[in-house]
Formats: C-alpha cells, structure tokens, sequence
C-alpha cells in the first residue's frame, strides 16, 4: 500500500505555463477551461481526442469534457484535426499550436518597446557631422542605446565632441566610455565634471610689476 502511495507522488508533475497561468483571462477562458487546457498542453502538442481521459484524469463529466475542448476550439486555443493515424484510420487528433501563437502574441505586448535610436538622433547626428550616416555608424549608435547610454547622453557626447571640432564616432565612443567610468549619466553630471574641470585656476603667486614703466 505504501508503495502505491509513493508510486503516485512520484508521477511526473502537471507543468503550468507561467504566462498561461498569468495571463489566461486575456484568453477569455473560465477556471475550469484554464486546468482543461493545462492538462491538453502536459500531455504533448499532439494528442488523441479522448474526453474520456479528462473524464477518468479530471474528475469531469464525458459530456462536460466535450463541451469544454468545443468551448476552446471555438476560442482558437486548441485545434480538432481528423487525420489517418498509423493503421491508416480516421482519428481525431487535439493540437494546441494555435495557443502557442496567442501566447507568443500577449508576451510581444507585455514587452517595453525595444530600445533604439530614435529617428531624430539619426537626424540630429547627420546635421551635426554635416554628412550622412553610414550603416555601419547606425549600428554604432544603436549599440549605443543598447549599452544603457541614454540619448540625453549620447546627445551631449556629441555636442561635446563638435565643440572639440572633432566629427567622427569613434572619439564620442571615448566621450561616452570616459563618462561611464566616471559615473556620468546624466545632462547635469556632464555640466558639474565640465565644471569641475574647467574652472580656470588663479595662482597665488603674482608678480608685482609695472606694465607701463616698460622700455
């Protein structure tokens, strides 16, 4: 009896999909149509139609089973396919690549916008180095936005580097590399390091000497 008892704790667990789980109002599926699909998606992406096995697995009623697998295929979550099968019979056969495709679908909506450059820093660039841009630069300037620079960053490296007259990519590349290793990130932390580093010296050392009494 023990032994039948750790047999049945030891069968393989029912996988729930974390963004079926999450998201399966989104479906327009009830609860009980929600552990219906669950146990369709465990058994594999092809299966034999059998509500008999939802009846004796789930504690559900054969005609209810049958209403539940219609419900989902009228919702296009599941797929009810009559094929021949290996003795060359008529079967029906359940997929379930249909809500694959919608899950796929609600996690490209859930995702933030990619992060790339926007169309006016392209622009932006090309008036300021007064040509335009090569493919090769683009990418440079995506990798940019891809590493986490800001574009009010990337905006000022530039900005920086026309005011040092210098109009090419790879020395905003150092602008943007000496800032992040100083921890710059931001408009305001460029001012203060320019600040900081521009402010002209006054020695104390100054020389007492008439100007106008010069030969």
């Amino acid at each position: 009896m023990n032994n039948k008892v750790i047999d049945i704790l030891k069968e393989k667990p029912i996988i729930i999909p974390r963004v079926l789980f999450k998201n399966y109002k989104k479906l327009n599926i009830t609860e009980e149509e929600l552990i219906v699909l669950i146990y369709i998606v465990n058994l594999g992406d092809k299966i034999v139609y059998n509500p008999s096995i939802l009846t004796e697995d789930l504690d559900i009623d054969k005609y209810k089973a049958m209403q539940i697998l219609n419900n989902l295929s009228e919702k296009n979550l599941i797929t009810i396919k009559v094929e021949k099968n290996d003795r060359g019979l008529s079967e029906e056969y359940i997929y379930v690549d249909v809500l694959y495709n919608k899950l796929f679908s609600i996690i490209l909506e859930e995702q933030p916008p990619e992060k790339v450059a926007n169309t006016d820093l392209f622009s932006l660039f090309e008036t300021e180095l007064g040509r335009t841009l090569s493919p090769m630069e683009c990418e440079i300037i995506k990798e940019w936005i891809s590493s986490d620079y800001t574009e009010e960053l990337i905006k000022e490296a530039l900005k920086e580097a026309i005011y040092n007259n210098v109009r090419n990519l790879k020395y905003i590349d150092r602008i943007l590399y000496t800032w992040k290793t100083k921890g710059i990130t931001t408009k305001e932390d460029v001012l203060k390091d320019k600040r900081k580093y521009r402010k002209p010296v006054m020695s104390s050392n100054v020389f007492d000497y008439n100007w106008l009494e010069e030969d």
